[in-house]
């Protein structure tokens, strides 16, 4: 599926091999949240804390050394508040406390086994910002993808570069 990459606005679109209650608990469900993006402690209701706390080395399969700029935010913590919530179809939060913007996630069902995720973070600050987050999405979003297929995860820094590279070709910025 296309990705849409500005510097106000980034859209991914995935058709999971999962259904909608299964890639809804790996939203919401901390340990599940862990093992493709971050987890933490949540309070499920709009208004709640979403935890995040940064723990990318647990994301693949095998060891994969962490990129020196990434390595002064491991286990760095903190919580985001979930400004929208409509179980088991969509979550929203804010990012950096609304400052980066705001995350949203839509679940749609395609046939009884299988889901559409539409990832939104409007609000960017600009270029510098949607190619971080880009790359972010685009490689946290490709673990959940291989984590519903059962496929082993060889490197998550990999598909990271791959992610950020294709945010700035988006953006017309150097890789």
């Amino acid at each position: 599926m296309a990705d849409t990459i500005t510097a106000e606005t980034l859209r991914f679109e995935r058709d999971l091999a999962a259904p909608v209650e299964t890639v809804w608990q790996y939203l919401v469900d901390p340990e599940l949240r862990a093992r493709w993006f971050m987890g933490g402690p949540t309070e499920l209701h709009e208004g709640g804390a979403l935890g995040m706390t940064m723990r990318h080395g647990n994301l693949a399969d095998e060891p994969d050394p962490m990129p020196e700029r990434y390595a002064p935010y491991d286990g760095k913590a903190w919580s985001e508040t979930i400004t929208k919530l409509e179980p088991p179809r969509l979550i929203a939060f804010t990012w950096s406390g609304g400052e980066a913007g705001e995350v949203t996630i839509e679940l749609d069902r395609i046939g009884n086994d299988r889901t559409r995720l539409t990832l939104t973070h409007a609000g960017l600050r600009g270029a510098d910002d949607a190619r971080n987050f880009g790359g972010g999405w685009g490689s946290h979003l490709a673990v959940l993808e291989q984590r519903l297929e059962g496929k082993h995860i060889a490197s998550f820094w990999a598909l990271h570069a791959q992610a950020e590279a294709a945010a700035a070709r988006a953006l017309g910025l150097p890789a």
